[in-house]
Order: structure tokens, then sequence, then C-alpha cells
């Protein structure tokens, strides 16, 4: 099951939420800053010969100054066109080619969702089908924002039950090859008149089983639905299933559903598992196959419901915690510890109780290959375990930093301006008024594009008297405009719906804020998670 870690209220690192400002640069975690060298969509002006780069490497804002000379034109008489050469032509260099997408980084999913559910490959002597589920929410790594991935892949498409896509990952093939391999051993100590048939019972108790498991994770897809939480896609792989819930759950009530009820699921099987076996002959092939699938959902159900993230009972004691405290990252903190304690746990307590015999035992001359199985599935599961819980508490921090990303705060002040400005008078306007951003307006006042921060640090001093503002800038679309109320989550998923470098903040009446830049966003994000929680 996938619900995704708490989201705190810390204080935003910028406090300035009056009108329009100048707000400090801040980093974007959408888009990388621009620069007028490596922008894609974007290049500068054409720059003649001889002509200053800006020695910091980076591209100066509106009326900041760039290699010791400022944008303002007035610092210096603008230059005449060379005798005999008519005014340099416009430059439209980039204007109608919008910023190519830069790599998005993880829509935040639920804070440490990698959750195993059991083990994937039954040692021998132990319960068949005993197997581990990991739910993993696509989420960003430490210092990274969650994005948005494209159309899910990540093996062959099944089908689109509750229109979520089910994915079989090529790792299937391998865990499913090993099922059949163990309990067709096994199979040989119980029904040795089977023969070599005994392969194809195991592959189809290894397909029944991987069913369950199916069962189980549309469980958590359901309950995600019904809360309207976007699922991403259901993928089966090695050690089980995985459901990708993109966002978390809002209430600790919901919280503690949507991991309950997988579990709960698994449960049922057993026991439907349980009455088919009362109707079969014991010792036949129908009769081994249901006890198989039996005990392999009670194992995988007891063992989601260990209080420890990732597993679904961290997130149901998670959810509980969040209750008693009110804060979810209190939560989140505890039953990633929890987590990591069961790991060891699990690492050091699942050989010992496989060797004892309080799991099962095999046959005698196994003994080695059992201690030896029994070994590398408890440290794949502690690895799993631990990891699912460091990523929880990273998942939950990012959450918890979110909310002091608020367009209002981080939108640079702007100037209107027709389209036949020169740029040197725009930048002298932008600069008596203390903007930073400029916008190309109609003859109405209405905006209509965006003069690109990257293209005016290409267009030399001399030539900017000569070069309309109308040649750098790229026209506004819908995506482009974002509200100025916008913060958090909210503001993320509206920057990766349309990637840019510059964005328009409108108030709710339609009115220009200023003028929003990615870079500026990545700066905010990288500085609020470098604060500690």
């Amino acid at each position: 099951m996938d619900v995704s870690g708490g989201s705190g209220h810390p204080r935003s690192g910028n406090d300035e939420s009056a009108g329009p400002h100048a707000g400090s640069p801040a980093p974007d975690p959408v888009h990388p800053e621009p620069t007028a060298a490596d922008t894609p969509g974007e290049q500068p002006a054409e720059q003649p010969p001889g002509t200053e780069e800006d020695p910091a490497g980076q591209s100066p804002t509106v009326g900041e100054t760039t290699g010791g000379r400022t944008d303002a034109p007035g610092a210096e008489p603008p230059e005449e066109p060379p005798a005999g050469d008519a005014a340099p032509a416009r430059n439209e260099t980039g204007k109608d080619t919008p910023p190519e997408p830069t790599p998005q980084p993880p829509a935040p999913q639920d804070a440490g969702t990698d959750r195993p559910t059991g083990a994937g490959v039954p040692p021998a002597g132990q319960a068949p089908g005993h197997h581990a589920r990991t739910e993993a929410h696509t989420g960003g790594g430490p210092g990274r924002p969650p994005q948005r991935r494209p159309e899910p892949g990540g093996g062959l498409l099944m089908g689109r039950p509750f229109g979520v896509p089910v994915y079989v990952a090529p790792s299937w093939f391998l865990v499913a090859a090993l099922i059949t391999w163990v309990f067709g051993g096994q199979l040989d100590r119980v029904l040795p008149e089977l023969g070599a048939a005994r392969y194809l019972v195991s592959l189809f108790f290894a397909v029944a089983f991987y069913a369950s498991v199916l069962v189980h994770e549309l469980a958590h897809t359901v309950a995600a639905l019904r809360f309207k939480l976007p699922v991403r896609r259901i993928q089966l792989q090695f050690f089980g299933g995985v459901s990708e819930i993109e966002k978390e759950a809002e209430t600790p009530g919901r919280e503690f559903v949507l991991a309950f009820v997988g579990p709960l699921l698994s449960l049922v099987l057993a026991g439907v598992f349980y009455l088919a076996l009362l109707t079969v002959e014991p010792g036949t092939v129908p009769g081994v196959l249901l006890a198989g699938l039996m005990v392999s959902n009670l194992i995988v159900a007891v063992f989601n419901l260990l209080p420890g993230l990732p597993l679904d009972g961290g997130r149901m004691l998670r959810a509980v915690v969040w209750k008693v405290t009110g804060k979810p990252m209190t939560g989140t903190v505890a039953a990633a510890w929890v987590g990591r304690a069961l790991a060891v746990s699990v690492l050091i307590g699942l050989p010992l109780l496989t060797q004892s015999g309080a799991l099962g035992s095999g046959a005698v001359d196994n003994v080695g290959m059992d201690t030896l199985m029994d070994a590398l599935l408890a440290a794949i599961l502690a690895a799993i375990i631990w990891t699912g819980a460091g990523n929880s508490l990273r998942m939950a921090r990012l959450r918890e930093h979110l909310p002091e990303l608020r367009a209002r705060a981080l939108t640079r002040r702007a100037v209107p301006v027709p389209a036949d400005t020169p740029l040197s008078e725009a930048l002298r306007r932008a600069n008596a008024s203390g903007a930073r951003a400029l916008v190309v307006v109609d003859t109405e006042g209405r905006p209509v594009s965006l003069v690109r921060e990257a293209a005016i640090v290409g267009v030399p001093e001399h030539r900017r008297p000569w070069v309309p503002v109308s040649g750098l800038a790229q026209d506004l679309t819908d995506g482009m405009r974002v509200s100025a109320e916008l913060s958090g989550e909210e503001l993320l998923d509206a920057l990766r719906a349309s990637p840019a470098t510059e964005y328009l903040v409108v108030e709710d009446t339609g009115e220009i804020y200023g003028v929003l830049s990615a870079a500026d966003v990545e700066r905010a994000f990288v500085k609020a998670m470098a604060r500690p929680s």
C-alpha cells in the first residue's frame, strides 16, 4: 500500500508576501537556471566578435550588472550603427521555440512508500509462496523535488483494471523460475509420481501466487482511487508488487485504511483458499496447490502487518502516531525507526527461526542449502526494509519543506512594455522601477509574451538600442500563466505541466503580479532542503 509521509508547515524561507517584488534568487526544482549558452531552444542573440561574456558564468537578472557593465542603458550613451550600415535586424533567435523541457525531479509521492511485503522465493523447507512486496511511490531523491514522470512503463503491460496500468517487470520471470524450481523440489517429496510434470504444477503455483499479490495491490489501488488519490501504475516484480500512489493521504484515518486494506485482502484470500482446501482430497495436486496458496497469502498478510516502515503495518503505525500527536512527520520518524529495528531483527532472526525449525524444516540432507537460502533471503529483506525506512524519512522531509515554495514570495517584479520598445529603453524602465523582469503587452495592455532573461544576456550592450524586446520574447501559453496564490506541491505541478524558464504570475482578478523564474524556484527549494527539519 502506498501512502505518503507527512507535510509540515515550516516557516517560508522568503517572508515577502506583499505585492510584486524582486525577491532574491532561489533554486528551481523544475528547471535548471537558464543561461545564454545552455538554455535549449533559447539561444541568445547573435554576438559579434569581441563581445564580452558574463565572467560569473550565470545569467544576470534584468537590471543587474553584467561583466562590470550595468544593463541600464543610461549608464553610457547608446552607440549609433556604423555609417552606411542599416540598423541591425531584429533578433528572432529562439523566439518561437519554447524551452526544451528539462529533466524533472520525483512528483511527490508518498513519503517512504517502498514497502516489502513478504519474501520472494520460498527457501527449501519453508512454506511455499513466502514473498516480499515492495510498494514504491515515485519520489525524489534527497535534495530533489518530486516529479511527475511521463507515461509509466516498466515491463509487459497486462491490462488496466480500474484504469490503472499493470506491468510485469522482467525480474518477475526470474522469481517465477526460482519459485518453480523450489516448489517443484517440494512437490517431488510430496507427490513423487508427478515426475517432470511437477514443474508445470509449480509454474502454475507461481502464476497463481502473483495473482494473489496483484489482488493485494488492487486493494490499495481501489482505496486510493476512492480517496481521489492518483495511482500511476501497478508493477509485479521480483519481490512482489508495487502500487505507485502519487499523493499522500490527507488524514491519518485515510492513511490507516490505505495501509490496512492490502493485508486484509491477503487474509481474505488465505481464508478462501482454506475453505477450498476442505473440499478436495489431501495429498493431491489441487490440495497441495491450495495449501501453498493459503500459507503464502497468510505469510504475506502477517509480514505486511509488522509495525515498521515501509511495510503496511508501518504505515498504520505512522497513522496512529500522526493521529495522537497531530504531526505526520512525528509519525513518519517513529515508524521509520521501528522499521530499521525490524530490518535488523529480520537479518538476525529469520535464519535462526528457520534453522530451529520454527518455520518448518526441510530434509536433513538439505540443511546446508536451506541455511544459505534463508540467510540470503533475510539479507535481501533486511536491506529492502532498511532502505525503505530511510526513503520514508527523506520523502517526509521533502513534503515538510514544500509549503515554503510560494509563488507570491518568489515572483520578480515586472515592467510592462510594448512590443516595439528597444531593449535598452525597456531595461532603463526596469532599473528605474526596481523591477527584474519584462512583460511584453499589446496596445490594450494585455500581456502577450515574456522577455527571456537568457536572450537579454546574449545581446551586446551596443546593440540593445536597436533590438526590440519582441525579438527576445517567448509567447505566453495558458500553462505559462500561474496564480500568485500557488504554493508547495501545487506550484511544482503547475510548473511541470508547462516547462518553461519564466512564468507570468497573475492575481485572481487577472492583474499582472510579476514574473516567476524557474531558476528562482530551484534555488528556494535547495535552500529549504538544506535546513534541518
